[in-house]
């Protein structure tokens, strides 16, 4: 039986729309490698694809296009080729082999990989542009899925495009990873039952990413996976970091480098900062890099709240990434054991507070819900008193709301219930104190703690909370 579609809500109604269209489609699909395109479009379009062909990685036109003419003899019968062909007669034959396939109902054409297939000078992304504007946008009864995972080739190329191409995308879908929500429903349907605390640990570690959950397997525990899975010798995310990057960009040691800026600097790094750190030029180039990045969904930049965009702060989003430049990538530790030895340390500490702050940031809509306030209009921000304030403070995560209102969340990651000291409660107050006056605001503050598991009962939890959060908050849905 095939594996069934976990969340993915908005994007198979999307699809199903297409094939209800009394038009000719033309999607584009892109989001970082392993992160379960391939898998959607398969599933969601199994009874309709009548077409699919995957560009090989770095291999030749010729290799390409033998490729492509393969996956077309699979499709349907065609007259026996002879001699080279060009991009331009490879569409007109696959042209003459669906047409006959179209003519009742709705089909799917799948080009996945689609960057792969543009080799240097080879006239592929032109062709393409020739196959969809003269032939392919007049067939109602057709859907065309264009799927890569170089999400800033695809931007540039396809979905930005100026030439050809340009405004001829009907639809797109970025794909992400799971939210904790899927995470907790795929495991599940892959019968790895695990309950919520030891589910965030995997995904403070992989993520949402299918590909890399797919390794847990049932009866272990999530420190167990981890083991295995990132400090054994054969583990399937030991040589995962370098292998990601470069097989997303062009340019992949540049892209790493800002990743590791980012992944030493928790409350993140200004627009110059990171300039300045990774030795990169103020032009378009800077600007380029982090685009990619950030529509690859590995960083996020967020604007600090009363700033501007000028002002933004970059963070690094991507679990498996900083869990790898924190631990992996020059650990000693390996083997069984390797989990349990770093939760000892205060590196363990340090790490799975920014993790759980990230997360958090990620489900912020389930955060305005367990609130109460998700019908109302708010903006999300982090703010920092300037570097030269004698009362220095810091808040990872704020919600500005239109009714006048501040909900300034202190996220703190435990093993258990979290104590507020009496220490602990003054700098909290200290926090308001200094947020209200550098700012000026007006606007009433409610102090919200974001805990795993809960704040424990005390005068000082009552003497400057208004609301709490636990875990559990972030896996609805």
């Amino acid at each position: 039986m095939a594996e069934r579609i976990i969340g993915r809500i908005i994007e198979k109604a999307l699809l199903s729309r297409l094939l209800e269209s009394d038009e000719p489609e033309l999607l584009a699909l892109y989001g970082r490698r392993r992160v379960g395109k391939t898998f959607l479009i398969r599933n969601a379009y199994e009874k309709h694809i009548i077409f699919e062909c995957t560009g090989i990685h770095q291999a030749t036109m010729q290799k390409q296009l033998e490729n492509f003419l393969a996956s077309i003899r699979e499709a349907g019968d065609v007259q026996t080729i002879t001699g080279k062909i060009n991009w331009i007669q490879a569409f007109q034959i696959l042209i003459e082999c669906i047409k006959p396939k179209i003519a009742r109902k709705k089909q799917v054409l799948f080009f996945d990989e689609f960057p792969w297939f543009n080799t240097h000078r080879s006239g592929f992304l032109q062709a393409f542009d020739h196959f969809w504007n003269t032939w392919a946008s007049r067939q109602n009864n057709l859907v065309v899925v264009i799927c890569g995972s170089a999400a800033s080739w695809m931007i540039r190329n396809v979905v930005n495009n100026r030439g050809g191409l340009h405004n001829r995308i009907t639809s797109k879908i970025r794909l992400m990873p799971f939210s904790l929500s899927e995470v907790e429903g795929f495991l599940r349907m892959r019968n790895v039952r695990l309950d919520r605390y030891q589910v965030l640990q995997v995904y403070m570690v992989m993520g949402g990413v299918p590909q890399y959950l797919k390794e847990i397997r049932s009866g272990e525990s999530s420190t167990q996976a981890i083991d295995r899975t990132c400090f054994t010798k054969d583990g399937f995310l030991r040589d995962e970091f370098r292998n990601l990057y470069y097989s997303l960009f062009e340019e992949g040691s540049k892209h790493i480098e800002i990743i590791q800026a980012l992944a030493r600097k928790s409350s993140g790094l200004t627009r110059n900062e990171i300039i300045i750190t990774c030795g990169l030029s103020s032009g378009g180039r800077t600007t380029l890099l982090l685009d990619e990045l950030a529509e690859s969904g590995f960083i996020a930049g967020t604007i600090p709240f009363n700033k501007t965009s000028k002002d933004a702060v970059f963070r690094l989003t991507d679990e498996y990434s900083h869990f790898y430049l924190r631990f992996m990538e020059h650990s000693k530790v390996q083997g069984p054991g390797s989990w349990i030895r770093y939760s000892r340390e205060t590196s363990w500490k340090s790490w799975s507070g920014y993790a759980f702050e990230s997360i958090c940031i990620k489900h912020i809509l389930q955060l305005k819900r367990r609130l109460g306030i998700d019908g109302v209009y708010t903006e999300a921000s982090t703010w920092r008193s300037s570097a030269k304030d004698k009362d220095g403070a810091q808040i990872d995560l704020l919600i500005d709301r239109q009714d006048r209102c501040i909900n300034i969340c202190e996220i703190k990651f435990s093993i258990g219930e979290f104590v507020i000291s009496n220490s602990y409660a003054t700098e909290l107050e200290k926090k308001l104190e200094v947020f209200r006056s550098r700012t000026q605001t007006n606007k009433t503050l409610f102090l919200t703690m974001i805990t795993t598991f809960g704040v424990k009962e005390s005068e000082n939890k009552t003497r400057v909370v208004q609301n709490e959060i636990r875990m559990d908050a972030l896996f609805e849905q």
